[in-house]
């Protein structure tokens, strides 16, 4: 290994994708390559490009320099597993359009769950034989480089780095989970950073504290559902993630000026002119 990255330009091998410029690039990002040895071996037997990052932080910068045509990703690594970068890859403009194969030990079907819901294409575990493994890589190489855009540089966004990543996978994750809010230690964690810099993130973005944002992604979502559902308020408030009605409607009339009851009559109401308008 030299670099991180084994290289064999050999004739191509059957089933594997053929490219005029260059042959495939997967990057594989684990801190054990050891526990899959024998995977390793028969993908340097492939026509492809293969680079190896052995943490989340180094498969990161790798990702955004590299931009491989599939990332191997392992979920149980220390100081950013594997849920958290898969986040941050997410949000970055040049790699979010990579897929991401899920190769791991953690296999419940929770993890499963969590990793198919983050973006990944496909979850696998370290158990599978490595036969199996290399099937579902080259399944899903195929499928990227038919579906390749015709100008990936349209992709990229120089202006949105670092920060600003950061920033997006915290507040899509806070958007997720507003009815049931990881601690500000946990949501750091979840994106690959820690409290202090989170903070700082969204004061300097967003001119708010973290704990307001969340305040104020709940009660636009409240408005939401008031408006578009005939929900109670105090399903609503459940799902928005106000302990009870009584703390939402406090919280409502605190930034709207009126009650949840009120907010939706008048929402009712204004959807009601404009459809007898178009009648």
């Amino acid at each position: 290994m030299d670099d991180g990255r084994y290289e064999r330009p050999a004739a191509m091998v059957e089933g594997a994708v053929p490219s005029s410029n260059q042959m495939p690039h997967i990057l594989l990002i684990d801190d054990a390559p050891e526990d899959i040895r024998a995977t390793l071996i028969l993908l340097k037997t492939q026509s492809w490009r293969l680079s190896v990052a052995s943490d989340a932080y180094n498969g990161y910068q790798r990702a955004l320099a590299l931009r491989p045509d599939l990332i191997v990703l392992d979920v149980l690594m220390p100081q950013m597993d594997g849920f958290s970068l898969c986040r941050l890859l997410r949000e970055a403009p040049s790699t979010r359009q990579i897929p991401i194969l899920f190769l791991s030990s953690a296999n419940s079907s929770v993890e499963r769950l969590e990793g198919l819901t983050l973006g990944g294409v496909d979850y696998i575990s370290k158990s599978c034989e490595p036969e199996e493994v290399l099937a579902r890589i080259r399944i899903h190489l195929q499928l990227t480089w038919r579906e390749q855009p015709a100008n990936p540089c349209d992709l990229t966004d120089p202006a949105l780095q670092g920060d600003e990543i950061v920033l997006r996978a915290a507040m899509r994750l806070i958007g997720n989970q507003l009815d049931d809010m990881p601690s500000l230690a946990k949501i750091a964690q979840k994106v690959g950073t820690h409290e202090k810099r989170l903070s700082r993130i969204f004061r300097e973005h967003l001119g708010m504290t973290v704990f307001s944002y969340i305040r104020d992604a709940r009660l636009r979502r409240g408005q939401e559902l008031l408006a578009e559902s005939s929900m109670s308020v105090q399903d609503v408030a459940e799902l928005v993630g106000f302990r009870s009605a009584c703390n939402f409607t406090t919280a409502f009339g605190q930034r709207l000026g009126m009650t949840p009851s009120q907010f939706r009559q008048q929402a009712q109401g204004m959807a009601d002119a404009e459809l007898a308008e178009c009648t």
